[in-house]
This record gives C-alpha cells, structure tokens and sequence, in this order.
C-alpha cells in the first residue's frame, strides 16, 4: 500500500469514528422515548409488516382501556336503577351515566343523584334532592304539599302525592352539607322521610345522574321506550 492509499484509508477510518461518535452522542442526549422510536425503526425490517401493524393495534387498544378505565374512576360511571322509587322519571334496571361527585361542584334542588349508605343497604341508592343543607322542609301529609322555608314546592316530576310519613319528624331543618332527598314515585320509596336513612351527608353522594343510557322495561307495558334516551 502506498502513501497516497494510506492517508486515504486514515482518512475514511476518521469519518468512520466521527459519525460513530457523533451517533452516540445523540443517542445519548436524545429522549427515552426517541431512543425507543428509534430502535423500532431499526427493527421494522425484521419481521413481515402485519407484525407491526398488529403491534400497533394492541398498542392502540391498551391504550384505549386505560382511557376508559380512568374515566370511569374519576370521571362518570354507570349505575343501574333498582327498584320503582323513581317512577315515572326512572324505570327499573335504566342505566344512568352518573358524573363523579368531586367534578358536580355544588348540588342543586332537582338533581337527580346516586348514593351510599351501608348502615342501611349496600346497594347504590337512586333519589331526587329535595331540600340542602340549612333549608328547612315540612310536608303536609293529608294534601301532599311539600315547603321549603314556607314556601310551596312545585313538583312536576313526581308520580303521586307525598302523603305517607316514615318516621321523620316535620318540620325538619336539613344541617349544613347534608341533602333531603325522596323517590319520585312518593308512595312507593324509601327516602330522606324513613328516619333510617333520613338526611344525607353530602359525602356519601356518589354523583349525579345526567344521561339516561339504556332504558329499562317500562312498569305499565313491559317494554322499552327508547325514546327516553337522552339527558336528565
């Protein structure tokens, strides 16, 4: 080899080590997550294609359910209606999308809500607030009107008239950060009225109901009304 081959061979053995330096410098300083990037690029020539494309599908779909998962944690859930407290509004066995009670904020007269209370059962109980906290409530059990502060309530909601009492004494102040809540369908619920369960403190609300998802039979003619699908 002579000396003009020999410089030219030193130098390609420069470019060599340069770019080989060069590339693990980057490689080095770059993200973990190009790294990644990379070293699949790297191996998409190893297998035949729909290796990789079902690769990224699971991916795809891994990443999907822990969406969902999530959402469901912290977000809303799905609870099913047991029972006929809440006829007409609810039927037995609707599911409703109910919004976690930490994004609701402050609840309101109206609100159809979900709660907890394992000293008297430990199913998901479905009631409509009637009165909050520092509002005083009193029903008159032989026409049926219910007063909040004095005030007549109007309940176009309700199934029939609130005209059996369950042990609560009326007329009742509901205490700070507590709810009074009662059925819809007011002769056939146990409610904020039954002194086992009676007011409720806010923080066994589990959320409020604000679609209905799925109807459930209706009582009267056995069927489902899908008409009924939408917000509450």
């Amino acid at each position: 080899m002579n000396e003009q081959e020999m410089n030219r061979f030193d130098e390609q053995q420069e470019t060599v080590e340069t770019v080989n330096i060069d590339e693990i410098k980057n490689y080095i300083n770059s993200p973990p997550a190009n790294r990644g990037r990379r070293s699949l690029k790297k191996r998409r020539g190893m297998y035949p294609r729909y290796v990789y494309e079902i690769y990224d599908w699971v991916q795809t779909v891994a990443l999907s359910i822990v969406i969902v998962v999530l959402a469901f944690t912290f977000v809303a859930r799905q609870v099913r209606v047991d029972g006929h407290s809440m006829l007409q509004t609810l039927q037995h066995n609707d599911r409703l999308m109910v919004i976690n009670t930490m994004l609701v904020g402050e609840y309101k007269r109206g609100d159809i809500v979900v709660l907890r209370k394992e000293s008297l059962t430990e199913d998901l109980i479905v009631k409509r607030i009637i009165a909050l906290g520092g509002e005083t409530i009193d029903i008159d059990f032989s026409t049926g009107g219910v007063y909040i502060d004095g005030e007549l309530l109007e309940e176009d909601y309700i199934n029939n008239a609130t005209i059996n009492a369950a042990g609560t004494q009326f007329p009742l102040t509901v205490p700070e950060g507590s709810v009074f809540v009662m059925g819809d369908n007011r002769q056939g619920s146990s409610d904020s009225r039954d002194s086992r369960l009676g007011t409720v403190d806010e923080r066994y609300l589990v959320g409020r109901a604000v679609l209905l998802l799925i109807p459930g039979e209706d009582y009267y003619t056995e069927e489902r009304e899908w008409s009924r699908i939408g917000i509450l």
